[in-house]
């Protein structure tokens, strides 16, 4: 794509149509501006997106270590370059290294996974690829997870999926510095 399908709005509009947001979108700990601006565009669909976003990535029952190999697995079999840029970072935070970072590309067949990590990038897949979690993977999950947890998962990666869809199919462009 040579540009935003969709552009995000400008510093003015920002202002003038969101002044109850701006604090809050200057404050973003992700950097993820470019997403926020865009997606406020549709003022209604964003304040009903935000608290699933928000809930998911700052309230994640899971630990934020496997949530971030989940985004991230995710953004790799969506082809997802912004998501993919953000969650870097935030994966890094998380405790990820570079190396493994460098690995989620591969799959759950790389075998420098451990078993933990590789069941929950079969599992990201398996949503990719079937829209559901197989029982042996489930078992898996079930005897790591609480209930809870369990409901998060599939929510989670269907919440980046989503996220990975609406930014690619807009033009979302990845901010200087990711």
């Amino acid at each position: 794509m040579s540009g935003p399908r969709i552009p995000p709005l400008s510093a003015g509009q920002l202002e003038a149509e969101h002044a109850d947001l701006h604090e809050r979108i200057n404050s973003d700990a992700t950097g993820a501006r470019n997403v926020i601006t865009t997606l406020l565009r549709h003022p209604l669909l964003f304040r009903l997106w935000m608290p699933l976003s928000g809930g998911l990535l700052y309230g994640s029952l899971l630990p934020h270590r496997d949530r971030e190999l989940l985004i991230l697995r995710t953004a790799s079999n969506c082809h997802a370059d912004y998501e993919w840029a953000h969650h870097v970072v935030i994966g890094k935070q998380a405790g990820l290294t570079d190396e493994e970072i460098e690995r989620v590309p591969n799959g759950p067949i790389d075998e420098s996974w451990s078993s933990e990590d590789a069941v929950l990038l079969t599992a990201a897949d398996e949503l990719h690829h079937d829209s559901r979690i197989s029982d042996k993977t489930w078992a898996a999950l079930a005897a790591r997870y609480d209930e809870k947890q369990l409901i998060e998962l599939p929510i989670l990666v269907g919440q980046y999926h989503m996220v990975a869809f609406a930014l690619n199919s807009f033009g979302v462009e990845i901010e200087p510095g990711f």
